[in-house]
């Protein structure tokens, strides 16, 4: 007969590969062997209850009617708590979703709900329950955690879904014809220092960067301005990044970079520049000053240039947003942007697996605020506005063109 020590050995190395059923089943035929006694014996080794052990031996003399595949009948083991405590789900959901049930007297609020605190707040309502439990309810019920999405436009235009067809009319047009057609739009200015710049990336153990502990913006801190320009044909971009005022003219002279840089040499034949662009900001639709400085560069590049303003509130439908911006912070996440060198450099080494390339450069003029265009400059530009919404599309032509 085995020994105490023998036996434990035994179930301890066959507990790593059997079923619950199977080892209930070696426990009883151990305590057949062992006879008078053999029941407290292989429930003391092996720490299965009596009872278990008791089971074994009936499932060996009486065959079950258990399916290929399960371990005890249907309903076996322990009781669900929702079985057991009706109220629990109830209550669980209850704390969960206060305000969206309109329960302003609840005892949690939207900033404390972890599953730690949920479990103490149904402890102290009378439950039997563990953060495991909350955890494993609240998935079972299709609960997980989410952040907010932007999905509210707020009071559309009601001429907005109309704008997006002429846009994408009018960009279809002149990428059949050969034009260039770019979106542009100034990133959100950056803080140029030490900063802590949000998003992770691989360090050794103790090596992540260390940076300073506050960040107020004030007015001594150097700023970063990158102005992006977004080449939809060619799936390029060029970032200009001012280090003065985000400005209309700043805006035009970014473009202006752009044609230098590459346009005039991807597109040698052009007879017209598409831009588009947000409604607002440095390139807004509004802003006399960006018109001014188009006139200039229109005058410079000899092409007509037409521009196409996106609808009030609709930004993040710009194309330069996601297919530039978008990779260029996730290229740059978790890297302090320690001075405007670091800057370029990360943005230039911007790439995608759909063949994305970026230029950048360095922008360091003066671009003064508050510039006043007059009357009588404005009369001076050469606009010819569509007919659909003129304020949002609108051509300007160069002062050696005589078809005005």
């Amino acid at each position: 007969m085995s020994t105490d020590a023998e036996l434990q050995r035994k179930f301890e190395r066959l507990a790593r590969v059997l079923d619950e059923r199977t080892l209930r089943l070696f426990a009883a035929a151990e305590a057949e062997a062992v006879g008078y006694g053999g029941v407290s014996r292989l429930s003391r080794i092996t720490g299965l209850a009596r009872s278990t052990v008791a089971r074994g031996q009936l499932e060996i003399s009486r065959p079950t009617d258990l399916s290929p595949g399960r371990v005890r009948r249907p309903g076996g083991g322990r009781k669900r708590t929702s079985d057991c405590d009706p109220t629990f789900v109830r209550d669980l959901e209850r704390l969960v979703e206060p305000l969206s049930r309109g329960d302003p007297k609840s005892p949690l609020r939207w900033t404390c709900k972890s599953i730690r605190t949920l479990a103490a707040a149904l402890v102290d309502m009378g439950h039997s329950t563990s953060h495991r439990l909350v955890w494993a309810t609240l998935r079972e019920l299709k609960y997980s955690l989410q952040g907010n999405r932007k999905m509210e436009e707020g009071n559309q235009h009601p001429d907005r879904n109309a704008q997006f067809e002429h846009i994408n009319t009018r960009v279809a047009r002149e990428l059949r014809s050969g034009n260039p057609v770019i979106s542009v739009d100034t990133k959100k200015k950056e803080l140029v220092g030490n900063y802590k710049n949000h998003g992770r990336k691989w360090h050794g153990k103790g090596d992540a960067p260390r940076v300073k502990g506050h960040d107020f913006p004030h007015p001594d801190v150097p700023r970063a301005y990158p102005y992006g320009i977004y080449d939809l044909a060619r799936n390029s971009g060029h970032v200009v990044v001012g280090t003065d005022h985000d400005t209309g003219q700043f805006a035009v002279a970014s473009v202006r970079g752009w044609w230098r840089a590459d346009g005039r040499r991807l597109y040698p034949k052009a007879k017209r520049l598409l831009i588009t662009a947000d409604g607002g900001g440095s390139n807004g639709y509004r802003l006399r000053l960006w018109k001014r400085e188009l006139q200039r560069l229109a005058d410079e590049l000899r092409v007509p240039i037409s521009v196409c303003h996106f609808p009030p509130g609709t930004s993040k439908w710009n194309k330069v947003e996601h297919r530039l911006f978008s990779f260029i912070s996730t290229n740059w996440r978790g890297e302090p942007l320690v001075d405007y060198e670091t800057i370029v450099r990360l943005i230039a080494s911007t790439t995608t697996t759909k063949g994305l390339q970026v230029t950048c450069t360095l922008d360091r003029r003066k671009y003064a605020v508050g510039k006043k265009v007059t009357d009588a400059e404005m009369k001076a530009i050469r606009i010819v506005k569509d007919k659909f919404h003129g304020e949002w599309n609108y051509t300007i032509a160069p002062a050696s063109d005589d078809k005005l």
